[in-house]
């Protein structure tokens, strides 16, 4: 299945018109704090000195379910983490907005893709994600370990929701993850983001 040319207008019209202002690539990224989905608090700053990916996620989003359900947002945390990476997974739906969550929520959706971040945080007010201008699920960040921000943008050069251009598409987050390991500038530190709008509240 193709994606609908109309779907896709849509999307991209709403990430190039975006208002929300976005933090800099080469610069520190914003620290903030968020309950997760164990009722645990979360910063950012906890993880200096290591590596961090963060992954906005609408789970009712159809290009958040392909990544999903092809494997290939769950092989991505997976792999990630096992290098030592903390992925966290972020959700700015308001509440009643599709895709809000709660805890048992969080995890019946981590059981039925064997997704495997470090943490799934709530968004509900939107606050964090304003801070950082997410505007689709999903909108991707990747955080070296001195806190600074290395890339920003999609998950991968085709904005689809057709899982058979999973193959053809450069996957930007571990082409980061790989260049910053190897000690190497990031190619493509900026891309278009694709997918959903945030379902904020305001």
């Amino acid at each position: 299945m193709t994606l609908k040319p109309l779907l896709a207008a849509a999307s991209l019209a709403f990430a190039a018109s975006s208002v929300f202002a976005a933090p800099i690539v080469g610069a520190p990224a914003p620290d903030f704090s968020l309950s997760d989905s164990n009722s645990r608090t979360e910063t950012l700053s906890q993880y200096r000195g290591k590596t961090v990916v963060l992954e906005w996620n609408n789970p009712g989003c159809p290009f958040v379910q392909k990544h999903y359900s092809s494997g290939n947002i769950p092989k991505q945390q997976a792999d990630a983490t096992k290098d030592g990476v903390v992925w966290l997974t972020i959700n700015s739906g308001a509440p009643g907005k599709q895709g809000h969550l709660d805890g048992a929520g969080t995890q019946a959706l981590i059981a039925q893709y064997h997704a495997a971040p470090s943490a799934y945080l709530f968004d509900g007010d939107g606050k964090v994600g304003h801070l950082y201008g997410a505007k689709t699920t999903p909108h991707m960040y990747v955080i070296d370990g001195a806190g600074v921000l290395r890339y920003m943008g999609g998950i991968d050069s085709i904005a689809s929701t057709d899982k058979e251009d999973l193959a053809k598409a450069i996957q930007y987050v571990p082409q980061a993850l790989a260049e910053l390991k190897a000690g190497k500038p990031v190619s493509v530190p900026v891309s278009q983001p694709y997918g959903c709008s945030v379902k904020y509240g305001s």
